[in-house]
């Protein structure tokens, strides 16, 4: 990885950077590499969209066959699947995948021009939703249908900096308390700026083989992808899903047994042959604080309403029974859009070789990232060891 924060600089110099430091912990040169995907940026002008052979170009042409991936927030794990199955079709032995962003200061914004048949550009447009706003109409959905309170969503802030304040790569470091939550400015009620992730610059990289060309080169127990999930969602949607700005009619057709967010787990865990009893620890997508406690949920960790008890018990605190973002999450890194589902791998990767330091989850042996991008990008990867 390269370290998340506001650098001024180039993604291309952040991805390249995260690029050869996975190089160098595979021990390959890069010649030896036969496929780059990359995780593209929209921000990032022309290169951006061809992250790809953008950041082929940068490590030098040497004939690798190249891919560009652009899924929103779920661009990394996009990238990671595509490059899954060339190895797995035998297109390639060894991939890598990149994913970097130089983010724009404060909260995102849509793309300029008029688009009347963009979702994305009609709610900031029309509803004048930007992120945080989708955000807090999540965190007070909770708080009526469960009664969960602004001291749980705090909670989650504290506990995600704890384990930040353990992670080199992580932009914030500095541990926080629920009085300094409750006393940072409101954003979008009832959330504050410390229960929102911010926007940073930031990449991450991954080196992936297949089996026999691990084993080949003496790798014997390698971390293994056992699961790519990107579901979309199912008709009908009955729960407002930002960008769109209206939900699906039931009259007709029954509600889907499982929502777009549970199903992107599921999906997971059938591809991988595992359930959430299974899982050592879960890097999930926390946009919010509130979002945590609802991953918490959608991965199967407990039932609808129960993850601020979760929470409470300290079950997915480092040191808990089921650890969630050991990392830190976005409320320490902030989003770096293409490279965040490939950071939340490469943690598990760390977790589960033994490497991850202070915040090392003992004996970690399965891992599941949970993720979504906008338009029904749904994502979430399995790991084991």
């Amino acid at each position: 990885m390269h370290p998340w924060g506001k650098w001024g600089r180039s993604f291309v110099e952040y991805g390249t950077k995260a690029a050869r430091v996975a190089l160098a912990d595979a021990g390959l040169d890069w010649r030896a590499v036969q496929s780059v995907v990359g995780a593209d940026t929209v921000r990032g002008g022309y290169p951006g969209y061809v992250a790809g052979a953008t950041f082929a170009k940068a490590l030098g042409w040497q004939g690798a066959r190249v891919t560009s991936v652009y899924a929103a927030c779920a661009s990394g794990a996009q990238a990671i699947g595509t490059a899954r199955a060339q190895i797995l079709s035998g297109q390639a032995d060894v991939a890598l995948v990149v994913g970097a962003d130089a983010a724009p200061k404060g909260f995102f914004a849509p793309a300029g021009g008029d688009r009347p048949d963009d979702p994305d550009w009609l709610r900031f447009r029309v509803l004048g939703a930007t992120n945080p706003a989708y955000f807090g109409l999540y965190a007070r959905r909770r708080m009526a249908l469960y009664g969960d309170t602004a001291d749980d969503f705090a909670q989650v802030k504290v506990k995600n900096a704890a384990a930040g304040a353990a992670n080199p790569y992580a932009r914030y470091r500095t541990p926080v308390t629920a009085q300094e939550v409750a006393a940072s400015a409101v954003v979008a009620d009832p959330l504050r700026l410390l229960d929102i992730c911010a926007t940073s610059d930031g990449a991450a990289a991954l080196v992936l083989t297949s089996m026999d060309f691990a084993r080949r080169h003496g790798v014997a127990d390698p971390v293994r992808i056992r699961a790519v999930s990107t579901a979309t969602p199912q008709y009908p949607r009955t729960v407002l899903d930002l960008p769109d700005i209206a939900t699906d009619s039931a009259a007709a057709v029954p509600e889907p047994a499982t929502g777009f967010r549970a199903s992107i787990a599921r999906t997971a865990y059938e591809e991988a042959g595992i359930g959430p009893e299974d899982l050592s620890l879960a890097e999930v997508y926390d946009l919010s604080t509130a979002l945590e406690l609802e991953w918490y949920e959608d991965l199967g960790l407990c039932g609808a309403g129960a993850g601020a008890g979760l929470l409470r018990d300290g079950v997915t605190a480092l040191g808990g029974r089921l650890p969630v973002n050991a990392s830190g999450g976005l409320s320490s890194f902030g989003e770096a859009v293409p490279a965040q589902a490939i950071a939340q791998v490469c943690e598990l990767t760390w977790q589960l070789r033994g490497q991850a330091g202070g915040r090392q989850v003992p004996g970690a042996r399965v891992g599941m990232t949970a993720n979504q991008g906008l338009f029904g990008h749904g994502s979430a990867v399995v790991a084991v060891r």
